[in-house]
């Protein structure tokens, strides 16, 4: 299935850490999706929102709205639509009409709709849909970290054991209020001065995902160890929670992880979302793997629908790569001034002459230079 790195939202708050990521909390987070069918790949389409499940009115439901959904549950896309509760009537409020999505969202709740509950149809159109359950499109890889340099055995064994914990580490599910408590030894938090351990508090509580919950213990080892198993199907969950606590060289190792993942997603969604979490959590190293891929093969990102939703920072650095393979330059400046008129009022005319600075209209012929001043609007605004 496609693993995507949505953007990381950090809040800290009198020892309470929370981490929202939209692909983790899948099972839990507002805006999620299910299919309810006798196979888990198709079925009636289901949104959570208000801390209640609710169905979709197939009124506009086309194949772009389902793909958004297949890919969101981690399908390779969508087959077929099914309108008009071919699998059967939910219960509960029809949260989303009149459905308008350009298929290249990254949840259903991204797309164009009336507002939630605000609809005009019976349970009788709720939608469905059919998605390709094809070949998984990545393999889980493992490989070992140890950064023990010498350390004990023992203190893994402490750990296991839990004789003389003197500090609670819970961890909360948001939505679906699942709880795991783990007595740990505050002298091993204290060398993570992120967690702000001296201010005498005797408990720390993390909300994450459900799905992340198996990876809590073997984290909480790690910091005791320096050593832990990762996988590619663990390794957003120990990265985001080495995040959390600080854990500068584990998250720079599980990285490597990351960069297996990156030739895995022909449709650039994963490679786009990998760059903002690399941002989020300030690490360069993804940052430029990222990049990196995505200039050797930027003739095919700019042919992609996640062209249009790149942001103003992402597109800013992917310029100014000397490793930037285009056939020529003004297919690029084409290229960026369709970028540019997909974004609107979103781009600043001073954004627009900054990323205009990083074409080399140098390497443009004069003639097609010539007639692209007279044909772009961009060029125009900018003379």
């Amino acid at each position: 299935m496609y693993l995507l790195w949505p953007l990381l939202f950090l809040h800290v708050s009198a020892q309470h850490l929370t981490l929202f990521d939209d692909r983790l909390k899948q099972p839990t987070q507002e805006g999620r999706v299910r299919l309810v069918g006798n196979l888990p790949s198709s079925g009636r389409v289901e949104v959570y929102h208000n801390r209640q499940w609710g169905t979709v009115c197939d009124d506009g439901w086309d194949l772009a709205e389902a793909q958004v959904v297949c890919r969101q549950l981690g399908f390779p896309g969508a087959i077929s639509v099914t309108p008009g509760g071919q699998y059967g009537e939910g219960s509960g409020p029809i949260w989303l009409d009149d459905m308008k999505c350009k298929g290249s969202e990254s949840s259903l709740s991204e797309c164009s709709f009336k507002g939630w509950a605000i609809t005009d149809c019976s349970h009788k159109e709720d939608a469905g849909v059919v998605c390709e359950t094809g070949k998984n499109v990545t393999s889980d890889r493992h490989f070992f970290v140890d950064n023990s340099l010498g350390l004990s055995d023992d203190l893994g064994l402490l750990f296991d054991s839990g004789d003389g914990c003197d500090f609670i580490v819970n961890v909360q599910d948001i939505s679906e209020e699942a709880e795991m408590k783990f007595c740990v030894h505050s002298m091993i938090l204290m060398f993570y001065p992120k967690l702000n351990m001296t201010n005498g508090s005797r408990n720390l509580t993390v909300d994450v995902s459900h799905s992340c919950h198996p990876h809590v213990s073997p984290f909480l080892r790690y910091l005791y160890t320096r050593q832990i198993d990762v996988s590619t199907t663990s390794a957003q969950c120990l990265h985001q929670l080495a995040f959390i606590f600080g854990v500068q060289k584990l998250m720079e190792d599980v990285g490597r992880a990351f960069t297996l993942l990156i030739p895995e997603d022909s449709t650039f969604r994963t490679q786009v979302s990998m760059y903002e979490y690399g941002i989020r959590t300030g690490d360069f190293v993804l940052q430029e793997n990222v990049l990196q891929y995505l200039s050797w093969n930027c003739e095919f990102l700019i042919s992609s629908p996640v062209w249009s939703t790149i942001s103003f920072h992402m597109m800013d650095a992917l310029l100014q790569r000397s490793d930037l393979i285009v056939k020529d330059e003004a297919f690029l400046l084409e290229a960026l001034e369709k970028w540019i008129q997909d974004k609107g009022d979103e781009i600043s005319s001073d954004q627009q002459a900054s990323l205009l600075n990083h074409i080399r209209f140098l390497l443009i012929p004069v003639d097609k230079l010539y007639d692209m001043q007279f044909s772009s609007s961009v060029l125009q605004s900018e003379s």
